[in-house]
This record gives structure tokens, C-alpha cells and sequence, in this order.
């Protein structure tokens, strides 16, 4: 079963710093709450191409995921592709608004059957929806903390 999660937060921060954050890969465990480390199989780190297993975890559930990275707008956009247990696409967005710039992710996950397919994505569905909700605070606390940091 295919199953769609979208989040979304304003970050009070020009989207060239919001997107320099995203950008750096390898830095997403410290706001992803799921995300435990990274480990890079390509020779590059971030753009079009770039291949990753990421070390997740929610709760006592503990995969690899297999990334690679298939979009890359620069200062707009990425979308990945997963083809580990689960597999989908996500992109993340960058929008500049009215007070700061918005961050959209979205992932488009299917769950296999050997898991519970439909019963699985139905029970894991609000609990990812609380967990990358909770990323992307922890990405916009970290951004705006850095920011009052560096005023003077």
C-alpha cells in the first residue's frame, strides 16, 4: 500500500540559509528525529546522484534505508528515491513567504506485504506524520537558534 505524507513549517530565516542547511546532507541526522547516521556510497555528498544508506530508527523499528538522491533544483528542491525495505520518493521544498521561507516533505511510501502492506502504512502513517513534523521543528529550532547566535 502506497501511503502520502506531507509536512510543512515556516522558518524565520532567508530560504539561501534554509537551504544551505538542507543541502548538507550528511547533517540531517541532527534535526531528523528518525535519522541515526549516514553513511555516503557515492563519491559526492549532496546533488544529482548522490547514493546513501541512512541508519533509522522509530521506536524499536530499525532499517537501512537506500537513497539516492534523483532531483536537484538548487535552492529549491530535492527529491530522493528509496529503495530499501520501503520504498518511494520524497522531495523537500524550499519556498520563501511572508516571514521566512517554508519547507515542504513530501514522501510517497509503499509499504511491502511481507510487513503487513495496508495494515502496517495505515498504523505507521500518524506516527511518521508526528516524526518528520517533529524533524522539521527540530530543523527550524536549529536554524533560527544559529541565526540569534550570530546577531550581535
Amino acid at each position: 500500500m502506497t501511503v502520502m505524507v506531507t509536512n510543512s513549517v515556516v522558518i524565520d530565516a532567508r530560504a539561501t540559509v534554509v537551504w544551505d542547511r538542507l543541502a548538507d546532507l550528511g547533517t540531517h541526522p541532527e534535526w531528523m528525529f528518525d535519522a541515526r547516521a549516514i553513511h555516503f556510497m557515492s563519491p559526492q555528498t549532496s546533488g544529482p546522484g548522490t547514493e546513501m544508506t541512512v541508519a533509522t530508527a522509530i521506536g524499536p523499528l530499525r532499517t537501512n534505508d537506500l537513497i539516492k538522491v534523483i532531483g536537484w533544483d538548487e535552492g529549491r528542491s530535492m527529491t530522493v528515491r528509496h529503495s530499501g525495505v520501503i520504498t518511494g520518493e520524497g522531495t523537500m521544498r524550499v519556498d520563501s513567504v511572508a516571514g521566512g521561507t517554508r519547507v515542504t516533505w513530501a514522501e510517497e511510501l509503499v509499504f511491502p506485504w511481507y510487513l503487513g502492506g495496508p495494515a502496517t502504512a495505515l498504523i505507521a502513517l500518524p506516527v511518521m506524520r508526528r516524526v518528520w513534523a517533529h524533524s522539521l521543528e527540530r530543523l527550524r529550532h536549529l536554524i533560527e537558534s544559529d541565526l540569534a547566535a550570530e546577531a550581535p
